[in-house]
């Protein structure tokens, strides 16, 4: 297929390249920024959905931060000895165990949204009134891409 104006062959095959690698730069520069404050990329995105969310089980929150479980439990188990996090039992379920954000957690969460701002903003400014839209496209691939992880999303995280 010929390649159009913007060098395009239509087959999505461009698209594909340019979203990993804005995922790429976006990912280092976070990262870049979380590492100053000796935080991860993975630790602030725990964060921020227990901070959203209130007590996630452990499968909510490695769907979340895309890590497979056994890299999760000790990057949590770093992080409850961090007093970042607290494992509390599920009131409604006793045999479950939720992932909670602790006071402490709740600072540095602060601390790592200020350091990552200059990054998230960049991301804004640059899609401006595109964003919801670009949102949409993106929800709208990755549920037809994996449904099934677009309904575990949507579940109650309780």
């Amino acid at each position: 297929m010929p390649a159009t104006a913007g060098g395009s062959t239509g087959d999505g095959e461009e698209s594909l390249r340019l979203l990993s690698l804005v995922e790429r730069t976006l990912t280092a520069r976070l990262e870049e920024a979380l590492r100053g404050c000796g935080s991860s990329l993975d630790q602030w995105r725990i964060l921020r959905l227990l901070a959203e969310r209130g007590g996630c089980p452990m499968n909510v929150v490695a769907d979340h931060v895309l890590l497979l479980a056994p890299k999760l439990s000790k990057l949590v188990d770093r992080m409850v000895s961090a007093n970042l996090v607290l494992r509390r039992r599920d009131l409604e379920d006793r045999r479950r165990v939720l992932i909670v954000v602790s006071a402490r957690g709740r600072r540095a969460l602060a601390e790592w949204d200020e350091v990552t701002a200059d990054v998230r903003g960049q991301f804004r400014d640059l899609l401006g009134a595109d964003a919801e839209q670009f949102e949409s496209l993106l929800r709208r691939l990755q549920d037809g891409l994996d449904p099934a992880a677009a309904e575990a999303l949507e579940a109650p995280a309780g």
